[in-house]
């Protein structure tokens, strides 16, 4: 069995359904949310590491980057879909994904969303699945995520469930990450080993991978 068929095709949580994003969205409705211009995407890519597409290409080249994660085994992303009862349930709500090292036994994490449905604890509940399946599944060892400095949101969000996991504040790294715009950006790092996960580990998750 090759890596990537580890790789669930959906994952259901109590209230989200993910779903592999490059058979999920077509270029031009990706596009759509992502382009210059669109609903939301100024706030949405603020403290982001990208910017909003200029052209369809630029899309195009993003989904075809996640084809080739998926057959790669190195990098999963899904589409964000709110279920039944949830705000724009059954919509295209944003994209969330991780990143493997393989060598190094470890995941990143990443995630965006359409403002809409900010500040509904949807990153924690994506980060509990993201994490059964980074170490149920994949056998990995550690689960990192970053945020730039001054993304007080994101870092809200991700130390309410780093702490939640028993993970820790790594610190500022500084030029860890490249944005397309300014070039090499700092990033504050955390992280969560498998130890730190079992130890904490909901009883109850209703993740469910197909």
């Amino acid at each position: 069995m090759s890596d990537r068929d580890l790789f669930p095709e959906t994952i259901e949580t109590d209230r989200l359904r993910l779903e592999r994003l490059d058979e999920a969205i077509t270029v031009l409705e990706q596009y759509d949310h992502v382009k210059v211009g669109a609903p939301h995407v100024d706030g949405v890519t603020e403290h982001m590491t990208w910017s909003p597409h200029e052209t369809p290409n630029e899309t195009k080249e993003f989904l075809d980057g996640v084809t080739e994660g998926w057959e790669n085994g190195d990098r999963v992303e899904y589409a964000i879909v709110p279920r039944e009862d949830e705000p724009l349930a059954g919509e295209y709500a944003g994209s969330a994904g991780m990143g493997i090292d393989w060598d190094r036994r470890t995941g990143t994490l990443g995630m965006w969303l359409r403002k809409p449905l900010w500040g509904r604890g949807y990153s924690g509940e994506r980060a509990a699945a993201f994490l059964r399946l980074a170490f149920d599944r994949l056998d990995l060892d550690v689960v990192g995520v970053t945020h730039l400095p001054d993304n007080e949101k994101s870092r809200r969000a991700i130390e309410k469930y780093v702490d939640r996991f028993g993970g820790r504040r790594e610190g500022r790294f500084r030029n860890f990450d490249t944005h397309l715009d300014e070039g090499p950006v700092d990033s504050v790092r955390y992280t969560i080993s498998r130890d730190e996960w079992a130890a904490n580990r909901p009883e109850d998750s209703a993740v469910r991978f197909e």
